[in-house]
């Protein structure tokens, strides 16, 4: 039986909207809207290349704490946010490890630094890495691996159970990759302001107590993801046993911080029924 709850984004006040729930076990617990369709996902794009990253690594291309970035970063540093870098601009504003800096630059730099590891351009790597191999058709990195990537619904909905059930990873390195990576640190959350602490991983936001959040109150704090700009989202919650994909057409705004958490509930309350 589908999910009645997706059918909230009907009421959304956006031109085109689609999404889905998968559940851990892979299954699909219920789609809306045309999930076939192709839109640009902003920072969505992140967690998709953080994953081509960490491929890199279990294949011994990469160290997560070998020197990359700014004088005294390293990959781990770069993937959660600690590097120091600025948000749009090579410009170094603290010392690596020491405030959460989400940071475009940043995935740039890493994207970079695999390619030059692996002699092969990011975005071909990261379609032989993940797309590929999880059957992602209408997925493609056009530019930068911060925030250029284009997909679907139905092939997010094949990532996401991907990180669930991790087949390209060792479980080891996806719970590495959804665990606080240098707790404590305070930083600026997108959209949402100043966070104490602001939590990452490796490459996925972790929700913990955050408030306000773009993922709803009845979610775990356990809950990792992202969100982007062009008004799209893709939340795992460990506790749920479930992840939930919405991309969008229309940028991200107030309407998304009203729409968002009471559809997250929804959905949560649903599964839980």
């Amino acid at each position: 039986m589908s999910l009645q709850s997706l059918a909230l984004i009907e009421n959304w006040p956006v031109p085109t909207a689609a999404a889905a729930v998968v559940r851990a076990d892979g299954t699909l617990a219920g789609a809306h809207g045309p999930t076939g369709q192709r839109f640009p996902l902003a920072s969505v794009t992140k967690p998709l290349a953080a994953y081509a990253v960490l491929v890199a690594y279990e294949e011994g291309a990469i160290d997560l704490d070998e020197p990359a970035g700014p004088e005294g970063a390293t990959v781990r540093h770069l993937l959660a946010h600690t590097s120091g870098l600025a948000f749009d601009e090579p410009r170094v504003m603290a010392a690596p490890g020491t405030r959460r800096l989400y940071s475009n630059t940043g995935f740039e730099v890493l994207g970079d630094h695999v390619a030059k590891a692996t002699d092969i351009p990011f975005a071909d790597y990261l379609h032989q890495a993940v797309l590929e191999p999880l059957g992602m058709t209408s997925t493609s990195l056009e530019g930068s691996p911060a925030k250029d990537g284009v997909s679907t619904v139905d092939d997010l909905v094949r990532f996401a159970a991907e990180v669930q059930a991790p087949r390209l990873l060792d479980a080891r390195t996806v719970l590495d990759a959804m665990t606080v990576s240098y707790p404590g640190l305070t930083g600026i959350l997108p959209g949402y302001g100043h966070q104490r602490p602001n939590d990452w991983g490796l490459g996925f936001e972790i929700r913990d107590g955050k408030a306000p959040h773009w993922t709803g109150a009845s979610s775990s704090p356990r809950t990792f993801g992202h969100f982007g700009q062009s008004g799209t989202f893709l939340w795992i919650d460990p506790d749920a046993r479930a992840a939930c994909v919405a991309l969008t057409d229309r940028p991200f705004g107030a309407w998304a911080v009203e729409a968002w958490p009471p559809f997250t509930d929804a959905i949560l309350a649903e599964l839980r029924g």
